[in-house]
């Protein structure tokens, strides 16, 4: 994803100066290391549910406040320092973007994406 072409193309909706004064970003990576007890991980298997994504993006969008949710998660097997999984949350004020950003990244990562960590042997 190109962070910068995605808020420029979010910025020309008509609604968007009336619905936002906040845009959030979470831009994961594959970590060297594991978060379990910090082995070095060589790389990341991972395989996101597309569908169950897109439901959680859609019940979030009803949250108060909230503008528009854009989430890219990918699929494969990535090194690390390779982006793994964007979250994009525009709406009008902190109070309402911070805890949907939080909450979607939590369930996104614990119900709808399963990884594997490679060691090197």
């Amino acid at each position: 994803m190109d962070i910068t072409k995605t808020i420029q193309e979010l910025k020309k909706r008509p609604d968007f100066t009336e619905n936002v004064g906040m845009i959030l970003i979470h831009n994961g990576v594959v970590r060297n290391w594991s978060r379990k007890d910090h082995t070095a991980v060589t790389a990341l298997e991972v395989t996101p549910d597309h569908r169950k994504i897109e439901s959680l993006r859609q019940e979030y969008l009803q949250r108060d406040g909230i503008f528009e949710i854009i989430v890219e998660a990918y699929s494969g097997t990535f090194q690390p320092g390779d982006d793994l999984l964007y979250i994009i949350v525009a709406g009008d004020i902190r109070e309402n973007i911070k805890p949907v950003l939080a909450e979607l990244l939590d369930r996104i990562k614990s119900e709808a994406v399963t990884k594997k960590e490679i060691f090197s042997n």
